[in-house]
């Protein structure tokens, strides 16, 4: 899902670099300074749900299965984690969500679906949460959010596969890209630590 200020999206692009940025040397990668976590929680943020086709296929971009367990970070009205419980067979699906009532709601869609067994949202702070225990990651979230979480989803473990709808990672290049009625599908795999750039690594880090 996600939360997003109207001003705030205005004339944002995607980009995708011809070259491999985590090779570059780190003045190519200049980051604006970036608002605070609060700015994006505020109650007059709107909630725009994934649709259904763009969830369907973030998860057959992600190679979703049995195998794996996956997040969904700002998990909204929970309808990521509830297709990959029921419909990938996921070990376990787990959301992230900050507002309580859409918290409460998705709880609600979990039952119905009958997937509660293998399905869980927890209120929490997304820039809180553990990431390492999963092996699918998926987020529809603010661009300056996307590039935030960087540090983080680099650092997990090498095969982690990371799925965002809209927004891509700015300098870390996607290993695939797909369009779907129209909307932006984007997949990167966590590289082997010795394949990045330690450079670029301390220049993106909080």
């Amino acid at each position: 899902m996600l939360r997003k200020p109207l001003m705030l999206l205005t004339g944002v692009g995607l980009s995708l670099v011809a070259l491999n940025p985590l090779l570059l040397p780190p003045s190519a990668h200049a980051l604006p300074v970036l608002p605070s976590f609060g700015e994006y929680i505020a109650k007059d943020v709107p909630y725009v749900p994934t649709p259904q086709e763009v969830v369907d296929a973030m998860l057959k971009l992600g190679n979703v299965n049995s195998q794996d367990v996956l997040l969904d970070l700002g998990s909204g009205d929970g309808r990521i984690v509830i297709t990959a419980a029921k419909n990938y067979r996921v070990q376990r699906a787990v959301g992230i969500e900050i507002d309580p009532s859409l918290v409460a709601e998705s709880r609600r869609n979990i039952e119905q679906a009958g997937v509660a067994d293998r399905a869980q949202i927890m209120q929490q702070n997304l820039f809180d949460a553990d990431l390492s225990k999963y092996s699918v990651i998926t987020m529809y979230l603010l661009p300056s959010v996307n590039l935030r979480l960087r540090h983080k989803l680099l650092r997990l473990k090498p095969g982690t596969r990371i799925v965002s709808h809209a927004f891509d990672m700015g300098g870390w290049k996607p290993d695939e890209v797909r369009q779907v009625d129209g909307r932006t599908v984007y997949l990167w795999v966590v590289p082997e630590p010795g394949k990045i750039n330690p450079e670029f690594l301390k220049e993106i880090k909080e």
